[in-house]
């Protein structure tokens, strides 16, 4: 049955708005102007509608920014277009594509999810500028998703392929973005609180733009600028944990076991006091996207609902949960009667076995597609809020209660794309991806299912 009041031909239409107005609600530049406002020489910081700081510009020699992520170079952009005239240098690290013109500050393009050799570049030049920052100089820290794996800067005796390795083997694992990023904190020398103990004697405010469940932000981009609260113990339970002790290069591992022995200097933590001029301030996170997509949802004649911005764990268990959600409301109007739009937000983990190609989102459909088979009122799609969902040009896919007889009548076996991983090519065939392009934000991924 479909509920009165909405129109089936104009569900994705609706879909296209709902996770529109989401990405359009964590907009980098949207989000800076929010919270930072210059009036004269007058630099102020602002958070849930109050002033937190002012700065004077005028108390300072120079001005840097630095910075690192998907999001970073349009936050860069509004900083530009607030401070610009009184920036000194800057240099920030992000995805290859994801630039917007800036006239002061440096943009260094690099790989992400898997580091390369320009975001090792990067990262030494802005630990450079950070290294040269005295008691004069006001340092701005741009940080959003994305920035961990763009800034690469291993330790003496680990090489830039082994980092590669044992980050691709933890990404593959099926460990959640906590544990990668205790790990990946502790082979490096910038991540981790380690970029504020470079800037120790400038001041500095670190804007952040959160992709990480509950906007921890020691694990935004692993933490650069905050005291780091995991431990070398940490990151070798984490390579236990998952078998991969003997899997990582003996580098990697020799680090790691002798920072829990105590051999090795651990990354600055709370109450250190590196961190007694730094500023933190997340700027945009999962909630304030799900919160717009409801109210576009509401405006369209949904009735909506956001179940958690926390949802975690492993992606083809979410699928399963979600679709019984929509399934309860197709059967019984609860917990909201149809037209309904149920949205949730955060980070599930795929645990890869096959050679395919795909990434959480268009996996998360691809599960919900066999979980709603025959349930033609609803609809599910899944999207990064990045662009990108895994090494793919989509951002997710839709699929809905007639996907599965429409590949069984083009031939394809549904279970065999799950077997092997290959939820993008899946997709693909039946026309099923969402595919935005880069949007230059970053607050993980967000899910929406239509019950009509």
């Amino acid at each position: 049955m479909v509920a009165q009041g909405i129109d089936m031909s104009n569900i994705r239409q609706d879909l296209h708005a709902i996770y529109s107005a989401a990405i359009a609600a964590v907009n980098p530049a949207a989000a800076i102007r929010a919270h930072v406002d210059r009036i004269g020489s007058a630099l102020q910081l602002h958070s849930r509608g109050r002033v937190i700081k002012k700065i004077d510009l005028d108390d300072f020699k120079r001005i840097i920014i630095v910075g690192a992520g998907k999001a970073t170079a349009a936050m860069a952009r509004a900083i530009e277009d607030i401070v610009g005239d009184r920036i000194d240098a800057g240099c920030i690290c992000v995805k290859y594509g994801y630039t917007v013109p800036l006239a002061k500050i440096e943009t260094v393009e690099a790989s992400h999810p898997v580091p390369d050799a320009n975001g090792a570049g990067g990262a030494r030049r802005i630990m450079g500028l950070l290294a040269s920052a005295d008691e004069h100089d006001l340092v701005i820290s741009l940080i959003s998703g994305g920035g961990s794996a763009l800034l690469p800067l291993p330790p003496d005796g680990i090489t830039l392929d082994e980092k590669r390795e044992t980050t691709s083997l933890l990404l593959k694992s099926g460990a959640g973005i906590h544990e990668v990023n205790a790990v990946r904190k502790h082979l490096s020398l910038i991540k981790g609180g380690n970029m504020a103990r470079a800037a120790r004697r400038a001041t500095m405010i670190n804007l952040m733009i959160s992709d990480v469940v509950g906007d921890t932000i020691d694990v935004i981009a692993s933490g650069p600028c905050v005291p780091d609260n995991s431990t070398f113990c940490d990151a070798l339970q984490v390579l236990e944990r998952y078998g991969l002790a003997a899997a990582v290069p003996a580098s990697v591992l020799e680090r790691i076991t002798a920072g829990a022995r105590g051999e090795v200097e651990e990354n600055p933590g709370t109450g250190s006091p590196v961190f007694l001029n730094v500023t933190n301030l997340i700027i945009a996170s999962n909630i304030i996207a799900l919160e717009a997509a409801k109210d576009e949802a509401a405006r369209l004649g949904y009735h909506s609902i956001i179940l958690s911005s926390l949802i975690e764990g492993d992606t083809g268990d979410a699928a399963f949960w979600h679709s019984r959600i929509a399934r309860e409301i197709a059967a019984s109007s609860n917990p909201v009667p149809a037209p309904a739009c149920i949205l949730s937000g955060g980070e599930t983990t795929v645990i890869v076995t096959g050679d395919g190609l795909g990434g959480r989102n268009m996996e998360f459909s691809l599960h919900a597609a066999l979980f709603i088979d025959g349930h033609e009122n609803i609809t599910v799609a899944s999207i990064g809020t990045d662009g990108t969902d895994g090494p793919t040009d989509a951002a997710g896919a839709v699929v809905d209660g007639l996907t599965v007889r429409r590949s069984q009548e083009g031939g394809k076996d549904i279970h065999d794309y799950i077997r092997r991983n290959d939820s993008y090519h899946f997709h693909e065939n039946l026309g099923n991806l969402i595919v935005t392009g880069p949007t230059n934000t970053n607050v993980m991924d967000i899910r929406i299912m239509l019950v009509v």
